[in-house]
Formats: structure tokens, sequence, C-alpha cells
């Protein structure tokens, strides 16, 4: 048995683990791309979800007032912090870490968001970011091309969906680009887009865990008559001024908004106010 010492993780080889679905981004065109698209300011605090091998992190760390990067895999994680030892780099899970109290750690800094999102958990990953926007400025990220359409799809279409009213209500949502295939390592098997969700006050207030039972209430029967989603959810077309007859995919966001309002206010019990008695003399 050999005395000498065992290389460092960070000096061996490399395996990518299929569980964690990675696909990096490795074409440096695109990574300044997507750098060019953050157009980040003096002051911001940008948190990186999935750096990976770390393409788009150097460029941020040029930048940025301050880096956070939360990476599932515990060899890159170290890796990362090797190379860039002024970056605050997390080994976790990024669907069981506290949002919130990382955010907090920021203080006052304008946060930015920006990630390579893994496609099988994308979705989830958004609804969670989407559910504390207010203490985001913005958020970036390289998506599958069919989630990026279903964030930017409108009422009638296809695409239009539970994720698309409840990003719409928090964010305005732009498509910036289309991302082949061979500008990732491996490349994936799908297309990619690049999203920008600029977070803003939403037009009417809503409570969001209302917002997305009615969500998916409505879109459980997306092919039926609104009528039976009303039903179920014991709200008056009539009140809310929508015709009945049409399918829940025809809603406008604003009018989801509407029947979660309405349903809120209708599951509130009321209590009464009662005045105690008087003793008799």
């Amino acid at each position: 048995m050999s005395g000498s010492t065992p290389p460092s993780a960070r000096s061996r080889p490399f395996r990518r683990r299929k569980r964690f679905g990675q696909h990096f981004l490795t074409d440096a065109a695109t990574v300044e791309r997507v750098f060019a698209a953050l157009r980040l300011a003096q002051g911001d605090h940008v948190v990186e979800i999935g750096p990976g091998t770390g393409a788009l992190t150097g460029r941020l760390v040029e930048e940025a007032a301050a880096v956070t990067a939360v990476e599932i895999d515990n060899s890159l994680a170290e890796r990362l912090r090797h190379r860039f030892p002024g970056a605050r780099i997390i080994a976790a899970d990024a669907l069981r870490t506290c949002w919130r109290d990382l955010l907090a750690a920021a203080g006052d800094s304008r946060i930015r968001l920006v990630g390579n999102l893994p496609y099988n958990v994308a979705t989830r990953i958004l609804a969670q970011w989407l559910d504390g926007a207010e203490r985001v400025f913005d958020m970036h990220f390289m998506l599958q091309a069919e989630v990026a359409a279903r964030l930017t799809a409108r009422p009638g279409g296809k695409a239009y969906g539970r994720l698309s009213v409840l990003a719409q209500h928090r964010c305005r949502v732009e498509r910036l680009f289309d991302v082949p295939a061979a500008s990732f390592s491996p490349p994936p098997k799908v297309h990619s887009a690049f999203v920008r969700l600029q977070v803003a006050p939403a037009a009417t207030p809503c409570d969001l865990e209302t917002l997305g039972h009615v969500l998916r209430v409505c879109f459980a029967q997306r092919r039926k008559k609104l009528a039976r989603a009303l039903k179920s959810l014991h709200c008056d077309a009539k009140a809310l001024e929508l015709d009945p007859q049409v399918r829940p995919e025809e809603l406008s966001v604003g009018d989801f908004v509407a029947i979660a309002n309405h349903y809120r206010e209708a599951s509130v019990p009321t209590t009464r106010q009662t005045v105690p008695e008087r003793p008799v003399p």
C-alpha cells in the first residue's frame, strides 16, 4: 500500500451523475449572451442555481458585489470553492434549501436569480421561487423550451396552464432566446430557452396559496366548462361576471385572481360579535 497522498477532489476527473440531470453549459458565446442579458448593476447580489462546472460563475464573480451558488453535487461544490474563494458555495438541493434564510443573509442588496435548471425539477423550483418573489428583483433561467412556452403562454393556447398564471401574476415574463443542444455537455435531447422573469407588483393582490388551489381545481378539468370548476369551488359565476360556459383555459390571469379572491372571501368564517350577559342582580 503506497504512502502517497491521494489526489484531491478538484484534481480527480469529474464524473457526471445522471440522477442529477446534469447538462453543463459549455458554449462560451452562449455564456456571454446570458451574462449580457443580466445587465448587472453595482451592488447586485446574484444567487446562482446549479452552477455546475462554473462556466457562468466565473463571469458573475467578476462583476457582482456578491455571488451565492447552490450546487447539489458535493464534488462540484468543492471544486467551485477552490476556483472561486470569493463566492459563497452551498452544497445543497435547491428544492430543499431554505431560500428565505438565504435571501435574508443578503441584507438590502438587490437579489438577482440565475440558473441552468435541471429539466426534471424546473417547474417545482420555479413555483418555489414565485412563492417568495417579493425579495427578488428578477430571475433569469435556462429551461426546457416546453417550460418556457408554458411560462409565456396566453389564454386559449395548449401550453397555457397553472404555471403560466402563477408566473404572469407575479412577473413580466420574456423568452429572450433559444439555445441549441450543442451548447451543453452532454447535449440534452430537448430544446432549451433562456427566460427573464421581472418581478412586479400584482395588478390585484391575491393570496398565492388560495390562487394555487383554484388553479389546481380549474386546470384539473381544463377542457370542461367553467361552471363545473366553479361549482367545486362554491363560487358564483354571475357575481364574478364570468361566462360559465367557457373553458378554464380561456380565462385571463385577472379572471383567476378574481375567482381566488372570491373563493377566499366566501371561505373565511364569519365571527359574530356577542355581548356578554350581565349578571342578574
